[in-house]
């Protein structure tokens, strides 16, 4: 592990939001995945002269379900424990090439980033920031590849609107981590913050079993969960999805972004090229998971990141995967980022980034 960050940091930073494991963080989809700025446009007419490996590494997380489809039309989706190559170098001629890995553990891909033997990452939305921080902006987001993920759940039906939570325990996991100060921040807009209980569970499945013993519970969960959830348990809803919410009270154009795709500066100073043809391809591939779920499906399933086609084929749609660029992705994120920060100066690594951060193509 890098001595930049230690891997209690690394796994308290992905554990809270909820992507170690195979059934990790989503949400319902509030955006087009055409949402991509004139810099990933540009990459259609742009000639993509580098002849370069272009190494990406992901979870087997939400962020990933993106890029199913990009990863199946290059390479294809990589076998469990798939290494990337050493170096990113390719022979003349050979144009832009992809190497993926999907990986279960996050403190597995964070030292690669920071050694240089990833080029680009699909990570957590903080994540981004709090490596800026420890390389001394060595690190640059890209695009946003996942809003927000968590809705309440419930059988109570009582609870039709973010309001109707006055008054009732809500339970939760990922406690000092961002659905904590997520969550926080809107009791807060709303006005019910004092008027609400919460009861925090160390893992999701903790929250599911609760609701699944007392459907009369109120519970948060992320995407496939709460699909997953919904299924094994009919008496459940999911009226309130907290990217909704987030929309109505924020009013500073900011996003509930939980995924983000990030470059090392270095990599996007050498190869321009290769990062536009990431974008256009991402894009692309967001466009067609979100178009044909029933197609996409297996791809998730062999990528690892939902366990059977049946729950990935009815959670896609509701999975909020994006790719947006260039200056919505900037204030998209920068939005969210302070309401972390307000909370937590750690949890986006001790401060806010600079306009260097953002990649914002040419």
């Amino acid at each position: 592990m890098s001595r930049n960050m230690t891997r209690r940091e690394a796994l308290a930073t992905f554990a809270g939001l909820g992507f170690a494991g195979v059934l990790s963080a989503c949400g319902n989809s509030g955006s087009d995945g055409s949402d991509s700025s004139s810099s990933a446009k540009k990459a259609s007419s742009k000639k993509k002269s580098e002849d370069v490996v272009v190494r990406v590494a992901s979870l087997k997380g939400p962020t990933t379900i993106g890029l199913v489809q990009m990863m199946n039309s290059t390479t294809g989706i990589p076998e469990s424990g798939a290494s990337l190559p050493a170096s990113n170098k390719a022979k003349a001629g050979s144009g832009v090439t992809y190497a993926y890995s999907v990986s279960a553990a996050p403190d597995e891909i964070l030292p690669l980033v920071i050694q240089g033997k990833v080029d680009i990452a699909c990570v957590p939305s903080n994540v981004g920031s709090v490596l800026y921080n420890k390389t001394n902006g060595k690190i640059k987001v890209i695009d946003l590849n996942t809003l927000g993920v968590l809705s309440v759940v419930t059988g109570d039906s009582s609870v039709k609107k973010f309001k109707d939570l006055a008054g009732k325990t809500v339970y939760i996991s990922g406690k000092g981590s961002s659905p904590e100060y997520v969550l926080n921040y809107l009791l807060d807009k709303a006005g019910i913050k004092d008027q609400v209980t919460l009861e925090w569970k160390s893992e999701h499945t903790e929250v599911a079993a609760v609701l699944a013993k007392d459907t009369n519970a109120v519970g948060v969960l992320p995407q496939p969960f709460t699909t997953a959830t919904l299924v094994q348990v009919p008496a459940l809803k999911a009226p309130i999805d907290l990217t909704d919410v987030w929309k109505k009270y924020a009013k500073d154009g900011s996003q509930f972004v939980m995924g983000t795709t990030i470059v090392r500066s270095k990599f996007a100073d050498e190869y321009p090229g290769a990062v536009q043809d990431f974008l256009e391809r991402h894009a692309k591939s967001v466009k067609t998971v979100k178009a044909d779920p029933s197609g996409t499906a297996s791809l998730v399933v062999k990528a690892g990141i939902v366990a059977k086609e049946a729950i990935a084929k009815k959670a896609i749609p509701e999975c909020n995967v994006v790719c947006i660029t260039g200056k919505k992705m900037k204030k998209g994120l920068e939005g969210y980022l302070k309401v972390l920060y307000k909370a937590d100066k750690t949890s986006v690594g001790g401060a806010l980034p600079a306009d260097d951060f953002y990649y914002l193509g040419e």
